[in-house]
């Protein structure tokens, strides 16, 4: 297995992509700490993985709240010893017209989607650093941080993966020294609880039934299907793996063609 003897963190992982996230790195014989805010989930996430044979525990994390972070991060470093893979999952969506858009909607989505990146990374970097370097950091950007402008009515959402993808950048180049790479994914149309609703507003916003704006997906991707969280879990998996030891810096298209650069 390519990840036997590897710990690994991963945030927003009760379920959709960070669940399956966990999963395969559990079943690649990654050691999985699975956090999410939601504790009861991520127990029965982690649960699943044992139950398969897998090695992982839970642990209840919210990523805007940075004393929770080290907190975490201290106890899963005590109880692992040490964390060689960081995966930033957790994030949020909701749609409105831009001119619409409050404040307070533009705060949450940036404390969650930015901020909750940074202060996981640089903290998960840190103990990298202090233990003598090496670890991969691996960020959920997505799509829409590539298309700004084709993507309705998610101009904060646009902002802040815009944001995901150019800190993943920076983090890289300046990490680089210390042996860890940073990279990124970014999914296009995934079938998860976030997008059932996301079908549901923007069938609203744009006077369409949930089931067209669902069809209107998968005519916007050459491959001709809806993306699974598993497609978006084996890349996360290549680059946490020993494979993509001189990647860093990119994020990975992971959008069945949706959109290419």
């Amino acid at each position: 297995m390519r990840l036997k003897d590897k710990f690994a963190v991963v945030t927003g992982a009760a379920m959709g992509m960070g669940k399956a996230i966990a999963e395969m790195l559990a079943a690649e014989g990654a050691t999985v700490a699975v956090t999410d805010l939601d504790e009861k989930l991520a127990r029965e996430t982690a649960e699943g993985i044992q139950k398969k044979g897998g090695k992982a525990e839970a642990w209840k994390l919210d990523v805007t709240d940075r004393p929770g972070i080290k907190q975490v991060i201290a106890e899963i470093i005590n109880r692992f010893g040490r964390i060689d893979i960081w995966v930033n999952n957790a994030g949020i969506s909701t749609m409105t017209p831009f001119l619409d858009l409050t404040e307070h909607e533009w705060d949450i989505m940036h404390n969650v989607n930015g901020s909750g990146v940074f202060f996981c990374s640089q903290e998960v970097a840190r103990h990298m650093v202090a233990r003598g370097g090496g670890g991969k950091i691996i960020n959920n950007a997505s799509m829409a941080g590539k298309r700004g402008g084709n993507a309705p009515f998610l101009a904060h959402y646009v902002y802040t993966k815009f944001g995901v993808i150019g800190l993943t950048q920076a983090m890289a180049k300046e990490l680089a020294p210390y042996g860890i790479t940073v990279n990124a994914v970014c999914p296009g149309y995934v079938a998860t609880p976030m997008q059932q609703r996301e079908l549901v507003w923007e069938g609203k916003l744009r006077n369409m039934t949930p089931e067209q704006v669902f069809q209107s997906y998968i005519d916007d991707t050459p491959l001709g299907r809806i993306e699974t969280p598993d497609d978006i879990a084996k890349v996360v998996t290549f680059l946490a793996s020993s494979d993509a030891d001189f990647i860093t810096g990119e994020s990975i298209n992971v959008n069945g063609g949706a959109f290419m650069d």
